[in-house]
């Protein structure tokens, strides 16, 4: 059996739910990413690229709100 056909047996956690925690914690480490970034823009006093940050920030937020629900609706 390849990598490429886990279902499940390594990890214990079917590939479908395995992929939507995966990307939770990824968007959710990406929210804390942009806050950081947005700050130092704004110490740099860039106003548009700390704008920038907050907007994918909001982004990544909304993608782990909505992987956090489904993630609820289907383990439950």
């Amino acid at each position: 059996m390849s990598i490429q056909q886990e279902t499940g047996q390594f990890t214990g956690t079917k590939d479908k739910d395995y992929n939507l925690i995966w990307f939770t914690e990824a968007c959710l480490s990406n929210a804390l990413r942009m806050e950081v970034y947005s700050r130092d823009a704004e110490r740099a006093g860039d106003a548009e690229i700390a704008e920038f940050f907050k907007r994918a920030q909001h982004e990544s937020q909304k993608g782990a709100e909505q992987a956090k629900a489904l993630l609820a609706q289907r383990l439950s």
